[in-house]
């Protein structure tokens, strides 16, 4: 088996590969492919991976390359962790959008858009040569933002899925308040990308008693603490959003803090850089413990099983994932891509039923799902108009003054990467 990985110099890579060695019953891969154009970055990071898979003991090769076709000629999956204009472009998208008073983030509201429009172009050329090597390999998508990336690929007529970590670290937290092993945890969840909310945790599958209630009831003050949102908030709900709700939930509360406290994006480059140092050391043979502060929690495990379900491997039967609607959503386009828990297997993904969603998420998803609407054809077509339309369509902005002023600085931001601009 051959996994090729697109984005393989990163720094959250050594995440993955401790992963693909530790699982590597779940997933026996034969020739693993690291990708990259920051040649670099790449060596650390590649000579860290060799190490990490000779001290547990695993045979399967490692090769690094700048060349996309090589790299990916011949792949089973090649999974995509792409990051288009690098942590100078996030501290761009953290920061312009605040001017105007709305949230700067890198993968909601403008700053979100920011980057659709510089990853859309770039992951289609990149299927597209995947496409011409091996028109039967799975892509999967890390790359941020997920919803969005995942339809373009989708409309493009690619075998993808796309992958957020959200779902499982509710996963691993619910499972470890329960006293239970995280694969006996099914949760009901729901939305888009970085727009879901937990319905309901089930024991034991999606047949299961529902102990939700009883979660939030025993651990409530936990979960709204890890949320940054008030319990009384969840007791009313009756539901566990995503903390990126906090974004729409706490709007302003969260654009005073953002104002007042480094960036993200700035504490993320000074991490990187002491992490590509670690992983230069030739001593270094495992994961280091700094790298748990550069987030993407149990990524690894997250791709190692999905990998597995759609090669045919012992990858979990239901797990959380980016996929077309296909009437699950009633209230949505049937090629609109919604993150829920689906039936996985080498066909690829069938969402479960979901029950009714009540109004007060299904409009906020429904809002949501018409700005990815707009966001993709700006990213496919280019062109102000189209970026302005995505704008004022976003809950996050909806004023047109906004909409134009944070519409210009986008493009003065990101002309680099904007062939039409």
């Amino acid at each position: 088996m051959k996994l090729a990985v697109v984005g393989g110099g990163s720094t959250y890579t050594p995440e993955l590969i401790d992963g693909f060695a530790r699982l590597r019953d779940s997933l026996p891969i034969e020739e693993l492919v690291l990708v990259d154009p920051a040649a670099e970055r790449l060596e650390l990071v590649g000579g860290l991976a060799r190490r990490i898979f000779a001290r547990q003991a695993h045979h399967g090769r490692i090769v690094t390359t700048s060349d996309l076709d090589a790299g990916v000629e011949g792949a089973d999956a090649v999974l995509l962790q792409l990051r288009i204009g690098g942590q100078a472009a996030r501290l761009q998208d953290e920061t312009w959008p605040l001017e105007c008073g709305c949230i700067g983030q890198e993968t909601t509201g403008a700053g979100g858009l920011a980057k659709a429009l510089r990853t859309v172009p770039v992951v289609l050329d990149i299927a597209e040569r995947v496409r011409r090597t091996n028109p039967r390999a799975w892509i999967i998508d890390f790359t941020n933002p997920v919803g969005i990336v995942t339809r373009a690929l989708l409309q493009a007529g690619h075998r993808a899925v796309g992958l957020c970590n959200v779902a499982i670290g509710f996963q691993r937290k619910f499972a470890a308040m329960l006293g239970t092993d995280p694969k006996d945890v099914h949760l009901e969840h729901v939305g888009l990308n970085h727009l879901t909310w937990e319905t309901g945790v089930r024991l034991g599958g999606p047949e299961g008693a529902n102990v939700l209630p009883e979660l939030l009831a025993e651990h409530g003050d936990t979960i709204a603490d890890d949320l940054h949102l008030p319990r009384r908030l969840l007791d009313r709900l009756g539901v566990v959003p995503s903390y990126y709700l906090r974004y729409y939930y706490a709007h302003d509360e969260v654009v005073g803090e953002l104002r007042t406290k480094p960036s993200r994006a700035a504490e993320v480059a000074a991490m990187e850089r002491e992490l590509l140092t670690m992983y230069g050391d030739p001593s270094l043979d495992e994961k280091p413990a700094l790298l748990a502060k550069r987030g993407g929690a149990f990524y690894s495990e997250a791709a190692v099983d999905l990998a597995a379900a759609l090669l045919g491997g012992a990858g979990s039967p239901y797990q959380v994932v980016n996929t077309l609607n296909k009437g699950t959503l009633p209230f949505l386009p049937d090629d609109a891509v919604i993150e829920v828990q689906a039936a996985m297997g080498p066909s690829g993904p069938a969402p479960l039923p979901v029950a009714d969603l009540d109004p007060l998420y299904a409009g906020l998803v429904a809002n949501v799902t018409a700005y990815e609407d707009l966001a993709l054809e700006a990213a496919l077509r280019g062109g102000r108009d189209r970026v302005f339309r995505a704008m004022l369509a976003h809950p996050l902005i909806g004023q047109y003054e906004y909409a134009d002023t944070l519409t210009d600085q986008l493009i003065a931001h990101n002309r680099e990467h904007l062939a039409w601009a």
